[in-house]
């Protein structure tokens, strides 16, 4: 949420099944990220409605309850039936709850938190008469969608991004039936490139090729924006460390809020740290810098809230910006929950991982946190520093996603190496 937060219940919308940054098409990837819907439960307050895709285990909502300060029973999770790869507005509708979440927020003066700000969540909040938070009118919300689409392209933000003076691959916007010839131009000047379907997150539908890699072979491309769909080649830049700064919007400027480091494999996103290490902390000026400029920007187009600006740094320590993810990103939900649990410690600007571990056998959601306790990492209020479970039992027992908070970077490290052996994992995380 942003800075000032609102008085009225919040309808927090966990809508990651939405066409913001993919096409629905790819319902795989969106089902994927659907069920992260849980962490949204460090948002709630007394009053606020969750409404998910995906269900909350009740040992899950205990445990949000007793750290956040506020009941299960003081909130109200709304599960949404599985209905294909929809828009989270649709299946509310297919499922004949719209009513229902009638009920809860009428005449409250309730506003919409959605995950994405895409055309369904607008239209589901006309038909409910909420609000869109943090926009002052559904009106002012609507006006800054043509934006938030644009933004949330490949090609979209290379423009705002030339515009704004940020440095940047050497690269090409094209059509799909030229990818292959722009590919084959660039690595005449490259060694390698990225070849990037405009509408994509999380490293979903990227090529990286090589010279040689089409030495006498078509280059086949994922089915990722249909024939005429719009790519982006990139040089590939030797990556040291991917990095992003995340940016707050309001009605009067754009302030950094706060930047870190990516964890990736094969480029896609698996974890993340703040504040930046050492490695790659001399390029944090001007992320911030370009993501107050891209802020600007937004903010003349009538945009508010959050965006996450990413950037890679290369082998020779230069940044070079590479997306924008103008909605609530992966570490948006994580970061207001870090902020949350400190508030009342001596922690004022806490160092902090999320991350995924795969255990070597199942848990249940009650035996991993006994784990955490008996290994005395379970989060201290009082403190300000342990680990916290954000996003309830994996389905599978064994793939768990976990924040560690602590007063330093030596702090994060060291109780995570711990939280390895606690909960058996496989592998460093």
């Amino acid at each position: 949420m942003s800075a000032a937060a609102p008085v009225a219940p919040l309808v927090v919308f966990a809508n990651f099944l939405s066409d913001l940054a993919v096409d629905l098409d790819e319902g795989e990837v969106l089902a994927q990220w659907a069920r992260q819907a849980p962490r949204k439960a460090w948002l709630l307050r007394p009053g606020d409605v969750l409404v998910t895709p995906v269900p909350l285990s009740a040992e899950f909502r205990r445990y949000v309850g007793a750290l956040t300060g506020v009941a299960a029973d003081r909130t109200t999770v709304l599960e949404v039936p599985p209905a294909g790869a929809v828009p989270l507005a649709r299946a509310v509708r297919e499922a004949g709850l719209v009513e229902r979440v009638r009920e809860l927020v009428g005449g409250t003066g309730a506003a919409l938190l959605p995950t994405a700000l895409d055309g369904s969540a607008l239209a589901f909040a006309r038909e409910l008469g909420l609000t869109v938070y943090p926009y002052p009118t559904i009106d002012a919300a609507a006006a800054a969608l043509r934006t938030t689409m644009l933004l949330n392209t490949k090609a979209g933000f290379r423009a705002a991004a030339e515009r704004a003076g940020m440095r940047l691959p050497a690269g090409r916007v094209c059509r799909r039936a030229e990818v292959e010839g722009v590919v084959r131009e660039l690595l005449e000047h490259h060694e390698r490139v990225v070849v990037k379907p405009d509408r994509s997150a999380g490293g979903h539908g990227l090529r990286f090729l090589a010279r040689g890699d089409l030495a006498g072979a078509e280059l086949v491309l994922d089915s990722v924006g249909g024939p005429e769909g719009t790519w982006v080649v990139e040089e590939c830049v030797d990556v040291a460390a991917s990095v992003s700064v995340q940016v707050e919007v309001d009605a009067t400027e754009a302030r950094a809020v706060f930047s870190g480091a990516m964890r990736t494999a094969h480029g896609s996103f698996t974890g993340y740290v703040s504040p930046l290490p050492p490695s790659c902390a001399h390029v944090g000026e001007e992320l911030e810098e370009w993501g107050t400029r891209l802020g600007d920007h937004l903010a003349g187009e009538g945009y508010l809230g959050p965006f996450g600006l990413d950037a890679l740094v290369g082998a020779d320590g230069v940044a070079y910006a590479s997306e924008s993810n103008v909605r609530r990103t992966a570490t948006t939900t994580p970061h207001a929950m870090v902020t949350r649990l400190t508030a009342a410690s001596a922690v004022t600007r806490p160092a902090w991982a999320v991350a995924k571990g795969r255990s070597g056998r199942p848990f249940g959601f009650e035996e991993a946190v006994h784990r955490l306790r008996e290994h005395r990492l379970d989060f201290d209020p009082a403190l300000g520093e342990g680990v916290v479970l954000y996003s309830d039992a994996p389905p599978d027992g064994t793939s768990w996603r976990y924040a560690v908070i602590a007063a330093h970077a030596e702090g994060v490290r060291e109780r995570e190496e711990r939280l390895a052996a606690a909960l058996e994992f496989e592998r460093p995380a």
